[in-house]
């Protein structure tokens, strides 16, 4: 009886409370707060380069197809990098290896500001240095993702600790755009890549502020090719890894490639300049920030594949939408439902990921990951530009929008098959503490 009437004497005010302080429970771990600190400031120096890139490119040229081309440049170097930097992210300290590609980062965002406040910068250099951010990237994020574990020492926390990042993320990704509109409306491109150099000694500070105590990493006898074959041969054979990197990378591919044509639909459809742009990246940035937060205050991993299926179909139903849309109003919502679409299948997609990887695979399954997030991108980036050219943005995006919902719907077919294997790794883990508990699927929303 005792138990009965504490909870009856918690009111429904203090449920909700206790609830959202358990969904900020993995900064209790210094490390992560460090870092949480520092990358928040960093990303939204990151966002106002993203979307200044992006205007500076469509004002140089006006073209569809450069945007979509400078795009490809940046990021098609992490696809060819991407498998060697897991090697090599398995292999050495991950700490040391952020705040040099942090560095380095930060260099190139100055070499971008010094060249556009002096006015003479041109296409191509843009295109070179974004060939280099895009070199860096290769081993910025399957490091990134690998050390998240090493920040938090209770495993039990991971999932949190990756919904707060995503939460992170997305905040900077709502401020940074508003901010760049701002900025390039006021003073131009230029101030935003400095800003954004500046933004980078934030998380280094943090990175060399940690105190991670972990065993040094050991050096492996295996050929480099030897260890990246056995990291393919496990993402290959295991099948829930295998299924939703193959989700992913179509969702990369076809969807995520939207953010190369808002130039185009803020200054051509919906006749607009910069502040529409920050306005509908804002939007998409609210929407994530939404998705993420909900994630944060989930108590299991059980469900998620579930919601990875959901998410796939609402980010192709709502890039549909947006393409028909003309009306200003109507697109910042139809954006605000891609962005939740788009960040809950990311972040669902990173915590199963990474909740089944075993340690001595993370740097390289993670860097497949990469693969999937940033590595198809240029490719969809080329193939939306080259929509946009022939067929005008609006019907790019119900294209590329109708292949992610028969993507969903393919992955809702190995649901069950993948359920099958995971099942046991959870019970093995004490996330499902029997088989006499109900399926995966009947917690989505816990």
């Amino acid at each position: 009886m005792k138990e009965i009437d504490s909870a009856a004497s918690i009111g429904p005010g203090q449920n909700l409370l206790q609830r959202f302080s358990y969904g900020w429970r993995a900064l209790r771990h210094r490390n992560f707060k460090l870092f949480f600190a520092g990358q928040s400031i960093s990303l939204i120096g990151t966002w106002m380069t993203r979307v200044a890139t992006s205007w500076l490119i469509y004002r140089l040229t006006g073209s569809a197809l450069l945007l979509g081309l400078v795009s490809f440049a940046g990021q098609i170097p992490t696809f060819l990098l991407a498998p060697f930097a897991g090697v090599l992210v398995d292999r050495m300290d991950r700490r040391k290896m952020l705040v040099w590609t942090q560095a380095l980062a930060g260099l190139q965002s100055l070499a971008l500001a010094v060249l556009t406040l002096a006015k003479v910068i041109n296409i191509h250099e843009v295109l070179w240095l974004s060939v280099l951010q895009g070199m860096i990237n290769a081993f910025d994020m399957p490091g990134r993702q690998a050390f998240l574990v090493q920040m938090v020492e209770d495993k039990q926390d991971l999932g949190n600790a990756i919904a707060l990042n995503s939460s992170m993320v997305n905040m900077a990704r709502l401020i940074g755009p508003a901010l760049a509109g701002i900025v390039i409306g006021s003073v131009g491109e230029g101030y935003c890549f400095l800003i954004d150099a500046i933004s980078y000694l934030a998380v280094i500070a943090s990175l060399v502020m940690m105190q991670v105590n972990i065993a040094p990493a050991k050096l492996s006898r295996s050929p480099m090719l030897q260890q990246l074959k056995d990291g393919w041969t496990y993402v290959i054979a295991f099948p829930p890894i295998r299924t939703i990197l193959s989700l992913f990378a179509l969702i990369s591919l076809m969807g995520m490639p939207f953010m190369v044509l808002m130039p185009i639909f803020a200054g051509q459809v919906l006749q607009g300049g910069p502040h529409t742009l920050g306005f509908l990246l804002g939007a998409s940035g609210v929407g994530a920030l939404i998705s993420a937060v909900s994630l944060a205050l989930r108590k299991t991993v059980r469900g998620l594949t579930t919601m990875i299926q959901i998410s796939a179909g609402l980010f192709g139903l709502g890039l549909i939408c947006f393409g028909f849309s003309r009306y200003l109003p109507l697109s910042l919502v139809l954006m605000l439902i891609v962005g939740f679409g788009m960040m809950q299948g990311m972040a669902a997609s990173n915590t199963v990921i990474q909740t089944l990887v075993p340690e001595d695979m993370r740097g390289r399954v993670m860097s497949y990951y990469t693969m999937a997030f940033v590595g198809m991108a240029p490719f969809g980036s080329l193939l939306a530009g080259w929509l946009a050219h022939h067929f005008g943005a609006p019907h790019a995006v119900m294209i590329t929008g109708a292949f992610c919902v028969g993507g969903s719907a393919w992955f809702t077919t190995q649901l069950k098959s993948i359920r099958q294997v995971m099942r046991p790794i959870y019970i093995e883990m004490g996330i499902i503490r029997s088989n006499l508990e109900p399926a995966m699927e009947d917690q989505v929303g816990r």
